[in-house]
């Protein structure tokens, strides 16, 4: 079974959807005992980093995410949720995130001929052989809605990354946490073979 972490956050249904179609049990819930009972736990999200950093804590579920990781279970952040496994976001000065893995969250800098929010197709660069890209070719195109993105501290958990006139760190891997800035649940054939590439595995780290 996959839990999806239900905090009131955006996208939670079209990824529960997506792996639905690939023929994947879900639930989607914030109770502790099924979240730590399941075998891949997600944590989707679209919204502001602050907001839903309170949603996790008023429903209690920051200790929870620590137990799931803690215990070795396979832990997937998709677009915001990836931003909250790290230490801070500009979006919201003061508030720590998970702090689960090393590095903050930047504001896309303003330049000419760019939109913010980066909202569209962008092809990824990919690198230090990540779990999520098996069968997924270089320079793949896969969709994305943010105006932040991360600056990991330790660039060897870094798996992809997009340029939107700064390098964007688009994926990481490190033991059992995965992440993904972008939505593979809206990219197409490739986006679902990189969720059976989760979703498939077994166990925690490689």
């Amino acid at each position: 079974m996959i839990a999806l972490i239900d905090y009131d956050a955006g996208n939670i249904r079209s990824v529960e959807k997506a792996l639905q179609f690939l023929g994947h049990e879900t639930v989607t819930t914030r109770d502790k005992e099924l979240l730590l009972s399941a075998e891949k736990v997600i944590l989707p999200g679209v919204g502001s980093f602050g907001d839903c950093m309170e949603k996790l804590h008023s429903f209690g579920l920051i200790p929870v995410i620590g137990e799931i990781v803690n215990k070795g279970t396979p832990f997937f952040g998709i677009c915001l949720g990836l931003q909250l496994l790290f230490e801070s976001s500009e979006e919201a000065p003061g508030v720590p995130g998970l702090g689960l893995l090393p590095g903050k969250i930047r504001r896309i800098p303003a330049a000419e001929g760019l939109k913010i929010p980066h909202m569209g197709w962008n092809s990824l660069h990919l690198m230090n052989n990540g779990r999520l890209f098996q069968d997924i070719p270089e320079q793949s195109y896969v969709y994305f809605v943010h105006s932040f993105y991360l600056e990991a501290a330790d660039l060897s958990i870094v798996k992809a990354t997009a340029e939107y006139g700064v390098t964007i760190h688009a994926s990481v891997e490190k033991d059992n946490i995965f992440g993904c800035q972008f939505h593979p649940e809206k990219s197409g054939e490739l986006g679902l073979q990189i969720l059976q590439n989760f979703a498939g595995k077994e166990g925690g780290a490689c």
